[in-house]
């Protein structure tokens, strides 16, 4: 069975800037934001072996969980809308009036939303608030907050694959933005299929408060994946700018200044967290010069 949506094969650009050419640090940017313009970004791969299944009962409505400007809900209503889909999108806490962007475009590819108080979206992963959901609903796919399941660390195996080097000899590195953690277990699955001798490290960027919260998480993604590679890989909690979906005088700032150096769009939520402690650690020295890194670009919705 396949899903019948074409999607494009994402370019890897240069990034370039008197910055990083003093560092002698040479960065470039898989562009997964360009795969599609619907169901772009990490969210097709996390996504894509889901919605296989899904079609398998079509009868049946999707229903899952995010906030009031989730990419994850976004992109499930598209895809929703594209595969014949029935889609239910629970929303964390009061839904703004009039809609946001995000929910707007949401409502408009005909997902049914719902708010949801944040004392019971808590409950989520709840066996009996589940059981009170298909009380009111009837029987549902369920895809839990983010796309994050045992399907979405398979599709997102798939980018490792898409990784190219260019500096024969350099330190190599990949970098990633992370909130659930799964899209990074993913790629270190997927590295280690193809060579885990010669693999990168890989760096993921916490968008989350709370120191190893995300190290925690990636770990037990893995083993219960049944994983036993040896890729090297660590999570940076440094450069959350103040939790989800939060920010601060410096990520702004950088913001700003990296608007001035280059068209690639970035937000302050996921991608703009990657850069700006990319540039950070660059800039002291916890990146050594003579590195190649290559920087996923997840998408994400630009407000």
């Amino acid at each position: 069975m396949t899903l019948g949506i074409a999607t494009s094969t994402p370019p890897i650009e240069s990034l370039e800037c008197q910055f990083l050419r003093q560092a002698g640090v040479s960065v470039h940017v898989l562009r997964l934001d360009k795969i599609h313009p619907l169901l772009s970004g990490n969210k097709w791969f996390k996504l894509k072996y889901n919605l296989l299944e899904f079609q398998r009962h079509k009868e049946l409505p999707v229903l899952s969980f995010g906030g009031a400007y989730s990419n994850h809900l976004h992109a499930l209503a598209a895809a929703g809308k594209l595969l014949g889909l029935r889609t239910i999108g629970m929303v964390r806490g009061e839904m703004p009036e009039p809609l946001n962007p995000v929910l707007s475009f949401a409502a408009e590819q005909r997902m049914h939303l719902v708010p949801l108080s944040r004392s019971d979206y808590r409950r989520k992963q709840d066996p009996d608030f589940l059981e009170e959901l298909r009380a009111r609903f009837g029987e549902f796919h369920l895809l839990p907050e983010g796309g994050s399941n045992a399907l979405a660390l398979q599709g997102c195996e798939e980018i490792a694959p898409l990784l190219h080097w260019q500096n024969e000899g350099a330190q190599r590195l990949v970098a990633l933005c992370c909130g659930t953690g799964t899209t990074m277990a993913g790629l270190i699955r997927g590295l280690n299929k193809i060579d885990a001798d010669s693999a990168p490290d890989v760096l993921g960027v916490s968008v989350l408060k709370g120191e190893g919260y995300l190290q925690g998480e990636i770990q037990s993604q893995l083993q219960a994946s049944g994983y036993e590679g040896s890729i090297e890989w660590s999570v940076d909690d440094g450069h959350h700018c103040g939790g989800y979906a939060r920010s601060n005088a410096a990520l702004q700032a950088f913001l700003s200044q990296f608007a001035g150096l280059s068209d690639l769009p970035i937000e302050p939520v996921y991608t703009g967290k990657l850069f700006y402690a990319l540039f950070d650690l660059i800039e002291k020295g916890a990146i050594s010069p003579d590195t190649e890194i290559v920087a996923v670009h997840s998408g994400g919705f630009h407000k």
